[in-house]
Order: structure tokens, then C-alpha cells, then sequence
């Protein structure tokens, strides 16, 4: 019988977001709660960072990547899902019907509008790219306008920055802060450099929005954010 839950599949396709990789992160236990509900109602999802182990811990972005793990994962979990992939790396090895791949810097917005131009809205989107404030804040401006009314954006591994990227890119708080004052006022702080002039604008189609720390992991720091988009416009 093949594996049932998100947490089974991580773990058969040894994605780090499991419970039984040397790095285990067991997001896919609160995923699991999550998306079990829509696991037959994800039509697109993007996610962004297709594999561990790329510039953001100092590696060349030229890279062969040893696999796409995630991306198996997803595709067995979500049965009608398309899943399109984004990275710095070429991916365009991995082959599947039901998955398409857009090669681009998450730190370029030309890059991020350019690989959803054209296509249709998504019901999840996933940043687990390069894990750098900026990064993760401009896709946030960039995508969420491309979710679906309802969908889920997720952010990634709000505890670590990479020492490769942070401090080389224009400054941004960190990515559990601007959500926490989110949370608190429903209003994102005012943009500390240009590029993330705009975020602001999208606090109002935000349903709901909150961190969460690892599972089972005592003290752990905010390490997810959960993003619902609303169902209607404010």
C-alpha cells in the first residue's frame, strides 16, 4: 500500500521537510493539517527552492542538482496538481507530466514576474528558496498577488538567514517580524528600500497570517509563515 500521508511521502522521498532526514525540519506534520482538506482541490501550486544545498550555503548556482525530493513529494500528494518549480539552479533535468520548471533569482523581480507570466493563478504557493529576508519578502510582493482567493502562501525557515546573502542585499526585517506586525495591526511596516515598496498594498487581501515554530522542538524560533489569502477583496 503506498504511503498516505504528506509525512510518509517526505520521508519515502527523503525531503527534508519529513521527520527522518539527517536535518529533519517536520514541517510536513503541520502541512498535513493544512492541505489534507485540499489535497484534491490543488489544481497549481509554485514552489520556490527545489532542493537543499545550493548559493545560499555558498555553492555554485551552475550546480547539478542531486534531485528535485519536494517536488516528488508534491506530485504524489497532490493527484490534479500542475507543479511548477523555481530556482536558481537548473531543474530542467526532472521530467513529469505534471511539472514545469522556470530557472531565475529570487532577488530579481524581473525574474520572479517573468516565470509566472502567462500562466494561470496558484492554490499554494511555497518559499523555501535561499531563506534570505529580501528574498523571501520580494517574492512575497511579487506572488501573492498570483494566488488564488483562499490559497495558502508559505514561507520557510524564518529562523536562518544565509551569511552568503543577508547582509550583500537591501535591508528588509526579518520575514517572522513583518508577519508578527502583521498580526498585530494588519498592517505591514513601512518598506526600508525600493524594491519592497508595494508590500504594504497587499496587507488588506490577507485573510489570515501567523508563525509557527517547529514541531516537538522545545523553544524553538518562529520558523514557518502561513499566509491565507482572502476569498473576497477587502
Amino acid at each position: 500500500m503506498p504511503p498516505c500521508t504528506l509525512t510518509d511521502l517526505a520521508n519515502a522521498f527523503r525531503s527534508d521537510k519529513g521527520t527522518i532526514h539527517p536535518e529533519p525540519h517536520s514541517y510536513t506534520l503541520v502541512y498535513d493539517m493544512l492541505l489534507q482538506p485540499r489535497r484534491h482541490s490543488v489544481r497549481r501550486m509554485l514552489e520556490i527552492g527545489l532542493c537543499a544545498g545550493g548559493p545560499e550555503v555558498g555553492a555554485d548556482p551552475q550546480r547539478r542538482p542531486p534531485d528535485a525530493p519536494s517536488v516528488r513529494m508534491w506530485l504524489s500528494y497532490f493527484p490534479a496538481a500542475q507543479v511548477h518549480g523555481f530556482d536558481i539552479s537548473d531543474f530542467s533535468f526532472f521530467e513529469h507530466p505534471r511539472f514545469e520548471f522556470s530557472r531565475g533569482d529570487a532577488g530579481v523581480e524581473r525574474d520572479l514576474l517573468a516565470a509566472v507570466h502567462g500562466r494561470e493563478d496558484y492554490d499554494l504557493i511555497i518559499d523555501d528558496g535561499s531563506h534570505a529576508s529580501f528574498h523571501q519578502q520580494l517574492a512575497f510582493k511579487c506572488l501573492f498577488p498570483r494566488l488564488r482567493p483562499g490559497g495558502l502562501y508559505i514561507i520557510e525557515d524564518l529562523h536562518w538567514q544565509s551569511p552568503y546573502y543577508e547582509h550583500a542585499l537591501p535591508p528588509a526585517p526579518r520575514t517572522a517580524e513583518l508577519f508578527d506586525h502583521w498580526f498585530h495591526t494588519r498592517t505591514f511596516p513601512p518598506a526600508r528600500c525600493a524594491e519592497l515598496e508595494g508590500l504594504g498594498a497587499l496587507a488588506a487581501d490577507i485573510d489570515f497570517a501567523f508563525t509557527l515554530t517547529q514541531p516537538f522542538v522545545p523553544a524553538s524560533p518562529p520558523k514557518l509563515a502561513i499566509v491565507q489569502k482572502r476569498w473576497q477583496a477587502a
